[in-house]
């Protein structure tokens, strides 16, 4: 009798000690939230254990807010599951007779520089194996230059999308060929009292006219613009002391690109190209004779679509997790919204939690609860893909866009997340990886306060501690 008092004397203990712990974690949480500077800030709030599910602290989770890129961390998980770890792009390339046929994957990496230094790649590198293989084929002159971009549809910019953004690299065309990002690095110098544009990688596709001005004293910025009505033709302007840049800039038809510096490399490899650039389908007739593939994996993918919030990888990979359910062709936003949005409903997650618009977070038309972001985390830490998708996202105190935060020691390297930002909105999402467990947490903001990002991390230290 003695026994099970006392049993259940350290029972009652266990209960009261953890309702202490949960009593301080909440009071702490809400003395951030409460703080003079958060008034305008709006908080949505959900933390749970990674094992059980069971909630730690929540507020508001069920409220379907503007989440940013934390988006990324749903399209990210939805990948995984519909694509699978082992899947890859496969970009290919050959010959159709006397012409040059690309056949696009929708590969959001290829020649995307950080990718190829990773990789240990030169930049430009598959420009140049494409010409040497083309030479070594024995080919001298070449007709046509054919771009196949059916595996997605045809609409490049989402209709969301602020048009003030779409010269930005964050809302870059979506495109079944996609390269270098599909955008142009711009650097402004001032030689000898003259500015000068220069870009990367070289190519007459973008037309530049120069509208910037040299001073001596004062703030000094530059910017590219559109100029309405004229594809690809930019106009910088702004002030320039000694240099400014590089800054991308987003081009417009990226297959067009692609196409145009293969026809740049090859002349300047000694290859004539006398016929047209054209985007199309494959011909049916065409004998393809394949000279080269360029793949690129999924782990590669989602690292530069969460440690780097790259929104080209995740609008890629939406339309791509689309186009896998047609046979591979016509993959889109509108099918892959519906896609994203059953994976949700298949969790359990109410339909008036969420509304998927695009896969970057740049529409404010996207909607998710916090209950909606820790329910996917979770899926994805319960299933075999934990490890792939957790490598994935930023490292507290190392990497990607945390890598300036939680750099003390107890936090660093093992607070794992997605952050989220667009104009009055601030999100971040992920993992804790504590002594006394693992919790996964998301963190919904909507107002204006310069402070809300600390408030942020201040709230998940607090889970941490």
């Amino acid at each position: 009798m003695k026994i099970k008092n006392k049993l259940l004397i350290i029972c009652l203990l266990s209960v009261l000690c953890k309702a202490t712990v949960l009593a301080d974690l909440a009071g702490r949480i809400e003395s951030i939230v409460n703080q003079p500077t958060q008034r305008k800030t709006q908080f949505a709030i959900n933390i749970i254990n990674a094992e059980s599910g069971e909630t730690v602290y929540s507020l508001n989770q069920n409220k379907s807010m503007i989440p940013a890129s934390n988006m990324k961390v749903i399209l990210s998980a939805a990948a995984l599951r519909f694509l699978g770890p082992d899947f890859e792009y496969r970009t290919q390339v050959g010959l159709c007779d006397n012409n040059i046929v690309v056949i696009g994957s929708g590969d959001p990496l290829l020649g995307d520089e950080k990718t190829d230094i990773k990789n240990a790649k030169k930049v430009g590198w598959v420009l140049d194996d494409i010409a040497e293989k083309i030479k070594q084929s024995g080919v001298k002159e070449i007709n046509d230059i054919i771009i196949d971009t059916t595996v997605f549809d045809d609409q490049l910019v989402h209709p969301s999308w602020p048009a003030t953004d779409l010269n930005k690299w964050w809302a870059a065309e979506v495109c079944g060929l996609n390269y270098n990002d599909n955008c142009i690095a711009m650097t402004v110098e001032n030689n000898k009292g003259r500015a000068v544009v220069t870009i990367e990688p070289k190519t007459s596709y973008v037309k530049i006219i120069n509208q910037v001005k040299i001073i001596k004293k004062g703030s000094e910025a530059v910017g590219a613009y559109r100029q309405l009505g004229k594809e690809n033709c930019l106009i910088v302007k702004g002030n320039c002391r000694k240099a400014q840049g590089p800054f991308d800039v987003a081009v417009e038809r990226p297959a067009g690109f692609f196409g145009q510096l293969l026809a740049e490399r090859l002349l300047a490899a000694g290859v004539i190209t006398r016929g047209r650039l054209i985007e199309k389908a494959i011909d049916k007739d065409c004998r393809f004779k394949k000279i080269a593939e360029y793949k690129t994996s999924l782990e590669d993918c989602l690292a530069r679509c969460n440690k780097d919030s790259l929104a080209l990888a995740a609008e890629a990979l939406l339309k791509t997790i689309a186009a896998a359910e047609q046979g591979g062709k016509n993959g889109s936003w509108q099918r892959g919204q519906k896609i994203v949005s059953e994976y949700l409903l298949s969790l359990g997650v109410k339909e008036s939690e969420f509304n998927i618009n695009d896969a970057s977070g740049l529409s404010r038309l996207n909607r998710l609860s916090p209950n909606t972001v820790t329910k996917v985390l979770q899926d994805v830490y319960k299933s075999n893909n934990r490890t792939l998708f957790i490598q994935s996202l930023a490292v507290g105190g190392e990497d990607g866009t945390i890598g300036k935060y939680f750099e003390e020691e107890k936090y660093k390297g093992k607070i794992f997340g997605k952050t989220g930002y667009i104009t009055g909105v601030r999100s971040f999402s992920g993992y804790c990886f504590t002594d006394k467990g693992t919790f996964i947490f998301s963190i919904l903001t909507e107002g204006r306060s310069a402070k809300t990002r600390d408030a942020i991390n201040d709230i998940v230290k607090a889970v941490f501690d």
